[in-house]
């Protein structure tokens, strides 16, 4: 089996970059544009996996060798050139259409998802996004993902039961194809480039979830932030953190219990370290019905949640409250607040509709989450003309 080198990349002359307007099968296209160098090794998924894992492309898990074959018919289903760079990692390595493809055929990903993988890289490869510190770090952090529009059942994206982790969709794959990148394209390797000191699961597969629109009071999150239809936030995650509240009955009582259950000192959000943050919650679409029925504005939402995510200053030992004190972060009141404003307090409805919970996803800290639309092809061939 054969699994890449091939001539310099080429197309036609005077055909945009952005738009591959044929269909050109696995086998059928004029010019060569696959660059990634070839290896030959049995077809085989054990015997793949194995030269994986001594080479420093796998993560440990079974992966499909990404053959020319392969690579071709996932980039034949979609329009776009190989060549094309999505975005830079942080030693500026380019991060083309094709390195994306060849670790999405090694995760199992299916070629209707490229356009997700595609924008949830180009959110990460955002300056803002500071994926440099996300991934060098020693703590666990790892991109976590939130999708919305129709995609989300196109995907099969899950944003009910158990939609951060566990559910068989094919939103693992998805996930696994984004860490992949991040293992074969942004170099994150622990112990070398990466100095977190006990990582994370998500570091395998990520998180991607939906968000559950048709159960949300609110508007979604993307148009939220100002990108409707088809899209994706990636935010950055320390891990997830379940919050239970079997007892309140109001609206006030499960936002007062949220907001204290994301404040803890050890988080992020409270580091001398870290001197902005984002908190990233979600709420079960029945909590998110008690809230809404008096409190209709989610802004005001965020609002309350964030007046209850705080720690008194003086709760702090003395030498991290001396640090946070000249950062200006003990406010009048004498309270440390997760987040600098109430709009940093990121509110999304997910989960099922067992009991009533909410998901807290604390943030690395000076990284920001960013909102990207899904390409189309007629976005693409409007970009063309």
């Amino acid at each position: 089996m054969t699994i890449h080198k091939i001539r310099p990349s080429g197309r036609p002359a005077n055909v945009p970059h952005t738009l591959v307007s044929h269909d050109c099968g696995p086998e059928a296209c004029e010019i060569d544009w696959l660059v990634s160098d070839r290896v030959e090794v049995d077809d085989d998924i054990s015997a793949f996996t194995s030269l994986s894992l001594e080479q420093g492309w796998g993560d440990g898990l079974p992966l499909v060798p990404p053959t020319e074959n392969r690579v071709r018919a996932f980039l034949s289903e979609n329009h776009r050139y190989p060549d094309k760079v999505i975005g830079r990692m942080p030693d500026s390595t380019e991060c083309t259409v094709e390195k994306i493809v060849v670790n999405a055929v090694m995760a199992g990903a299916r070629p209707e998802s490229l356009e997700l993988i595609i924008a949830a890289l180009e959110g990460v490869t955002q300056p803002d996004f500071e994926l440099y510190g996300v991934n060098a770090t020693t703590a666990s952090v790892y991109p976590a993902f939130v999708v919305n529009g129709p995609i989300r059942k196109e995907l099969d994206i899950p944003c009910s039961y158990g939609c951060a982790g566990g559910v068989a969709t094919q939103a693992n794959a998805i996930g696994r194809a984004i860490r992949l990148v991040m293992r074969n394209v942004a170099g994150q390797v622990a112990g070398v480039t990466s100095q977190t000191t006990f990582g994370s699961p998500g570091r395998l597969a990520s998180i991607v979830m939906g968000e559950f629109e048709e159960r949300s009071p609110w508007a979604p999150l993307a148009e939220r932030r100002g990108v409707s239809g088809n899209a994706v936030t990636a935010m950055n995650t320390m891990g997830t953190m379940n919050i239970l509240d079997t007892t309140s009955t109001g609206a006030m009582a499960f936002i007062e219990m949220i907001g204290k259950s994301v404040a803890y000192p050890a988080a992020n959000c409270f580091s001398p370290a870290m001197e902005y943050s984002e908190m990233y919650i979600g709420i079960n679409p029945i909590c998110a019905d008690l809230i809404a029925r008096e409190i209709s504005n989610i802004e005001d939402v965020q609002e309350a949640i964030w007046k209850f995510a705080k720690l008194p200053g003086d709760w702090l030992q003395e030498h991290h409250r001396v640090q946070v004190e000249a950062q200006g972060r003990i406010r009048e009141d004498g309270f440390i607040y997760a987040t600098p404003e109430p709009k940093d307090i990121i509110l999304f409805v997910a989960g099922g509709l067992g009991g009533l919970h909410a998901l807290g996803l604390h943030s690395f800290g000076s990284s920001l989450a960013q909102t990207r639309a899904l390409a189309t092809v007629d976005a693409k061939a409007t970009q063309a003309a």
